[in-house]
């Protein structure tokens, strides 16, 4: 039943899916249009809110930089390249080749989404080439799909930007309801657990159903191609030279020192804050591995280089995304969104609400934090008047964000560059993706209200 839905979906995605930037700017013309009917601005507010609203997100733009930047540069450390290589050994058949990407990127996101996109890209290379090595017919495209489809659950771990934010001292959540919310009540609840294990189970088990059979067209990984061409660079060189100067960039000291250090900056953080988990707290945890995995300063070099090949066309799309939110939010078009779902919950249905809410917006916001600014004002003064736990706001919120990423092409970008894949060829297999996981979403939010 899958791979019969999946095809037209693929069909229709390869012929009409334009480029992402492309859908972006359609995105921005959508929501001035709609910002002109449905609200009180004429088409100077708009425009002014769009000029104004690019520049919204820089800040957030560097903590999402880094996270992907730090996310690459890990998974390209030698400790995790030999795992990757090793993991690309197991899958003995296409179902669980397919399977085991979408699993292992799945258990990658839940620490961090950058590391999940860059796990999934590069397994997705690995795997390829092991099947094609054993005589293995893959499906490219399904893997990479497979590996970006585990990226689903990103917003329910470790770096997820709702829940982390909610959790910050000083953030508007605290502002708004009196206190912070631990992410002991939000990614560590057990409803968001339990939630998350079911998702990834669905997940795996869909795209080990969607195995092309034997009739069916399938794309391989082109002769040659391997995890090395995928970063378009030649390999990393660390030999010590004759000089002071080389030998000091190729000694294990330097870095080892500060990625030292850095671990007992983060072993005293959490010992006086406990788990008061922020984004600048996840980068550097995965700062101070990618300084004690690395060999020297030289290596560290060069990974920074091949990871910042990999940023570049998120951040040139960035404004545009901080534009439409800005006219979202100056024209109050997300107010009137947001208080629609507001007026038809009850205190049983708010959750999913915020979550069907939350994944419309992400297709035209697609930043958890900033659209986690823009909506959980207006949900959590909901929760407060209909006496709902604020945690399943958050959550719902933050479920709906990484829901419809599997239909927009924005964190797609850096694994497809990786993977050197069009997001055409991948968003029909993800869009299933988007049908069976909003089930799993809703009925989690759904349970954890009663």
């Amino acid at each position: 039943m899958l791979k019969v839905v999946s095809r037209p979906l693929v069909r229709l995605a390869e012929r009409y899916l334009p480029t992402a930037f492309v859908f972006a700017v359609v995105l921005t013309a959508i929501v001035a249009v709609g910002a002109l009917l449905a609200t009180d601005s004429g088409p100077t507010e708009v425009v002014r809110a769009w000029g104004d609203g690019l520049t919204g997100l820089l800040a957030f733009m560097t903590q999402m930089a880094l996270v992907l930047l730090l996310g690459y540069m890990l998974a390209n450390t030698g400790p995790v390249r030999r795992l990757l290589e090793r993991l690309a050994r197991v899958p003995r058949t296409p179902a669980q080749a397919y399977g085991f990407v979408a699993l292992c990127a799945a258990v990658a996101s839940l620490f961090t989404w950058g590391l999940g996109l860059v796990v999934a890209a590069l397994l997705s290379i690995e795997v390829a080439r092991v099947g094609r090595d054993r005589g293995i017919r893959l499906h490219y495209p399904l893997l990479v799909a497979a590996g970006y489809s585990g990226f689903v659950v990103w917003h329910m771990g470790y770096s997820g930007s709702g829940p982390l934010a909610a959790a910050t001292p000083g953030s508007f959540v605290e502002e708004q309801i009196g206190r912070t919310i631990p992410v002991s009540e939000t990614i560590f609840a057990s409803w968001n657990i339990i939630g998350a294990v079911a998702t990834v189970v669905v997940v795996v088990g869909a795209m080990m159903l969607m195995a092309p059979s034997r009739d069916d067209r399938i794309v391989e990984l082109p002769k040659g191609a391997s995890l090395e061409d995928a970063q378009g660079n030649d390999p990393i060189e660390t030999t010590e030279g004759s000089t002071p100067a080389d030998r000091i960039d190729t000694s294990r000291g330097v870095t080892l020192v500060i990625g030292l250090f850095l671990l007992a900056y983060l072993v005293v953080y959490f010992a006086q804050e406990g788990m008061a988990l922020t984004l600048d707290i996840v980068n550097w945890t995965f700062l101070c591995l990618v300084l004690l995995l690395v060999r020297n300063a030289r290596e560290l070099g060069q990974l920074v280089s091949k990871a910042a090949a990999n940023v570049g066309e998120i951040l040139v799309q960035f404004p545009l995304y901080a534009g439409i939110m800005g006219i979202m939010t100056a024209t109050g078009l997300v107010t009137i969104l947001a208080d629609f779902f507001v007026s038809i919950s009850t205190d049983s249905t708010l959750g999913l609400w915020a979550f069907l809410a939350g994944g419309i917006v992400n297709v035209f916001v697609p930043s958890g934090g900033g659209q986690f600014a823009i909506q959980a004002p207006i949900f959590l003064d909901a929760a407060k008047q209909l006496g709902v736990d604020p945690a399943i706001v958050v959550m719902g919120v933050s479920y709906g964000d990484q829901w419809t990423n599997m239909i927009q092409p924005f964190w797609a970008l850096p694994m497809l560059a990786i993977a050197r894949l069009r997001i055409r060829d991948v968003m029909g297999f993800t869009t299933v993706t988007l049908v069976i996981t909003g089930v799993v979403f809703a009925a989690t939010l759904v349970l954890a209200s009663l």
